[in-house]
This record gives C-alpha cells, structure tokens and sequence, in this order.
C-alpha cells in the first residue's frame, strides 16, 4: 500500500518534472509564464524553482521589466545540471552528441563504418563509456535512434545495415533507449519543429527506404511492442520485387535512389542515397530522368494519401529525401496524393509541411525521450539524491577546512 509521504513526494517530483518540461519546450520562459501555464500558484511556481536551482537543474535571471507588478526570472537550464548522450546509426556511418535539459544539441561527431555489427557497437561503447568519463556523474541516460525496427527496446532487423537481430544491452551501464531513427524524428518534429502543437501528425523520411510515425500529444504511438511505423514495408509496391526485409512488394522499394535506378536501367547502387542526389542534381537537364522523378514522386504521394486515411493526422512532415524529391517533383506529388484522397478530404487535405530538424531529426527525438527519462520523478530522485550526497560532502569539507586554518583576525595588544 502506497503511504501518504510516498504519494506526496511522488506529486512534488511530478511538479518539478512538468516545470522542467515547460523549460524545455518554451526556451526563454519565465516563472511567472510557468505559473499561468501549469496553474499554480507563484508561492508553490517560486518553491519549485527555488528547489531546482538548489539541486543544479535551474538557473534564473532577472527578467526584464514591463510596468508594474512583482518581478519575475527568466528560467533555464543549470549549466552543470544532468547531460544525456544521443548516438544515430544509419546506412553507412553514425553519429553522437550531447544534450542539456533544454534540449539543445552540442556539437556532433561523425564516423563511418564497416557495416561489421561487432565491430561499431564496440566503437559506440567506447564514446558511452568516454562521454562518461569527461563529465563525471553528469550524463544520465544514452538513448540510440536506429535506422532499423525496434521492438521492446531491442534491435529486431535493419534491412539497410544488413543485420539481424543485435543484442545492444551491454553497450552502456546508463539507462539505454533505443529507437527507429524515422520514428525519433517524428516525435521531434512533433515536439519542437514543423508539427509543433499538433493533436496528431504523420512524420515521413526517406534515406534507404522510408520510415515515419503517428505522433499523437508529443508520444510515437508504437504498438504492441514499439515496432509501429515501418510504413516502408506497406505492401504498396511491386510485388513481384523481393525486398531485404523479407518481404514482396514493400513500398521501400518504390520511393528511394534503388526506385529511380530500377527506373533508369542501372543496376542496384551501392549508396541508393547517393545515388538519389545524383539523379537530382541532373534531373532539370535529363528526360529520362525526369521521367524516373516524376515516377518515384508520384509513388510517394499516393502511399501518403493511403496513411493519411489509416491516421486521420492534423499535418505530416517529411523528412530527409522526402524534401528535394518533393520539390523537385511538386506537380506529380500533389496529384498523387489528392487523387489519392477520399472525397470528404479534398478540400482540406492535411497540410504536408518540410520537416525543420532537417538531418539531425533523429537525434532531436533521442534527446527528446532521454530527457523525458531523465527528468521523470524517478530520475529527477535519483539526481536530487546524488546532489544532496554531495552538498553534504562539500559542506562537511567547508567544516573542516574552517576548523585548521589559522585566524586572521589582528591580534589585540595587552
């Protein structure tokens, strides 16, 4: 049974939680907005911060003054307070950084690989285990966006890495989340980019394949187990083609550089990404690849008008390849997808907007659930506790250090 003091610590960690979040998803905002957002009062807005500054997750500055009425501070986050480390791995390389409770990105460090799952899960564990040593105590959780499908927290497949099943809990002794790198940029642009306050938005990439999810209140809606949103193995394709995923007929095999080459008469590109741009590049200059575009566009917009009746979103977002093949074929796409509409929806179709994170969309969304673990009442607990152990110790430092150090007090004379 649940005691009245474990409910009420529990509530006061779910106010600091919400506080932290307003300060993550309205950069710049001040007590006295945190209060009218969350409706508290400004002696309980004030007790809050005044906790969390004390606990290194807040700092406040004065903010500026406009007419009468009590002054206020501008919130943010504590430039010492809890960091979590994002890392993405895609086609043919991968990428880490750093995040503060605001969310906002440190620099990116990028390194190819081999393709070897051995070999470039070690060289992961190696920057975890390095991002731990430089800020002691700082980085609380690693969360890793993956271009493949995840169930359960678990790499199940990645048909554009080649790989199977992969075991990826001894990377980290952190707490470890991973997700699909198409779903992740979805919550990001659901959260703080082109989708931003939308009941419900569609998110689309395309890379190798394309990959999205259904964001609804900010949360990927995942499933039974978390593997919803591999809109690229829809059977919207030709089913006569065998994808790497196991399946016939994927959508995947219709929207991406593999699509324009099949249409081109090329072979199978080794870097369908690269070969994407190419075509691109040219596109203006080249009928036939022109025609390719145009076929490929086409594909994308009536797979959309297919989701957009399973989803009913408010707007969807495109991410990655999805944007210059869009632009570069707007008449083709917009046919396709309201051709694809029901009648009811013509009218007002959902408005398909470029995603805003551009390519760091996935390790927007990492950092986003990481944080959202980070700074839950069990995680904010567990940082108040390390905090508080270690205020005690400088205190108790202080203490001694006053004890032997001689008096510098002029001495009177007798």
């Amino acid at each position: 049974m649940v005691s009245t003091g474990d409910r009420a610590r529990a509530a006061r960690w779910r106010a600091a939680a919400d506080v932290l979040a307003q300060v993550r998803r309205r950069p710049g905002i001040t007590r006295a907005e945190l209060a009218r957002v969350l409706r508290l009062s400004s002696g309980s807005a004030a007790e809050i911060t005044a906790r969390l500054r004390e606990l290194r997750l807040l700092t406040e500055a004065p903010a500026p003054v406009h007419g009468r009425g009590r002054p206020t501070g501008v919130l943010s986050a504590h430039p010492d307070g809890p960091l979590v480390l994002v890392v993405e791995l895609r086609h043919d390389d991968w990428r880490s950084a750093t995040a503060g409770l605001d969310g906002r990105i440190g620099p990116v460090c990028r390194r190819g690989h081999d393709g070897d799952p051995g070999r470039v899960l070690r060289a992961i564990a190696a920057e975890i285990d390095a991002a731990q040593r430089e800020r002691p105590g700082r980085v609380r959780a690693t969360a890793l966006a993956i271009a493949g499908t995840v169930r359960d927290g678990r790499l199940v497949q990645s048909a554009s890495l080649g790989w199977g099943a992969v075991e990826l809990a001894g990377l980290t002794s952190l707490p470890l989340l991973v997700g699909n790198d198409a779903t992740l940029a979805g919550v990001a642009e659901a959260r703080s980019g082109a989708a931003a306050g939308a009941r419900a938005a569609l998110h689309l990439t395309i890379e190798v394949g394309i990959g999205g999810a259904l964001v609804v209140g900010g949360q990927a809606v995942g499933g039974a187990g978390g593997a919803a949103g591999e809109y690229g193995h829809l059977p919207f394709g030709d089913g006569s083609l065998r994808c790497r995923c196991g399946s016939r007929g994927c959508w995947d095999l219709e929207v991406d550089g593999r699509a324009l080459a099949r249409h081109l008469g090329d072979p199978p590109p080794d870097d369908p990404r690269g070969y994407a741009h190419a075509v691109l590049a040219r596109a203006g200059r080249d009928g036939a690849d022109r025609t390719a575009l145009e076929r490929v566009v086409a594909a994308l917009g009536r797979g959309l008008a297919g989701l957009v009746h399973v989803h009913d979103p408010d707007v969807v977002t495109l991410g990655g390849l999805a944007i210059p093949l869009r632009a570069a074929g707007r008449s083709a796409f917009d046919s396709a997808y309201l051709d694809g509409l029901m009648t009811h929806r013509r009218a007002h179709p959902p408005p398909v907007l470029d995603a805003v994170h551009g390519g760091d969309g996935a390790l927007h969304g990492a950092a986003a659930v990481a944080l959202d673990h980070v700074t839950d009442p069990a995680g904010l607990a567990t940082w108040a506790e390390r905090n508080r152990g270690q205020a005690g110790s400088a205190s108790r430092r202080a203490r001694r250090t006053a004890q032997t150090v001689p008096s510098r007090a002029t001495p009177t004379s007798g």
